[in-house]
């Protein structure tokens, strides 16, 4: 028997690197138990290269990432989703749309490492940094017994995976 498929929505206001890495990682390492997305309230309208460089380097594709506006999943013919997921630093405090269907919501924010401001090794580490805090947090998130957690039980689980320690300020 095949566990439930779960949509998730990765939110961020340019949609140009941590909901686009966030989206990539999960689509991959979710084995096709998550169908992921991502989308920002103010999109770049591209994708930043370091987040490209990250993903490729851990073994995502990147072929289909694209900056949009979140509008694309506010609709009536949009996907249904499960879960939304604010993952900018200051996210939280901005006005998301109606999400139909009354998906679970959760912020993790993230520092921007697109607005680092240095070489591009420094920025490259920021990239890197921000990586692996969004892996470590959707590596909880995908050991979740989603199917038997009741919904307080989940939020309270998102809840806290948003709350989880990033990793040390110095890049390993």
């Amino acid at each position: 028997m095949r566990d439930k498929t779960y949509s998730v929505l990765f939110l961020c206001t340019g949609n140009s690197a941590r909901s686009l890495m966030a989206e990539a990682l999960l689509n991959a390492a979710g084995r096709g138990r998550f169908i992921c997305y991502s989308a920002g309230s103010h999109p770049t309208g591209h994708v930043n290269q370091f987040a490209i460089e990250q993903i490729q380097a851990i073994g995502c594709p990147v072929d289909d990432l694209r900056s949009k506006s979140w509008d694309e999943f506010a609709g009536p013919s949009a996907p249904h989703m499960d879960f939304v997921i604010t993952v900018c630093d200051k996210a939280a405090g901005e006005a998301c749309p109606f999400w139909p269907g009354q998906p679970m919501t959760a912020h993790w924010g993230f520092q921007d490492p697109a607005a680092v401001e240095g070489s591009d090794t420094e920025t490259r580490a920021a990239f890197a940094k921000v990586c692996r805090e969004i892996k470590k947090r959707l590596d909880i998130f995908q050991s979740l017994p989603i199917d038997k957690l009741d919904k307080l039980a989940l939020k309270r689980e998102l809840d806290r995976i948003g709350m989880a320690q990033p990793e040390a300020t110095h890049p390993r």
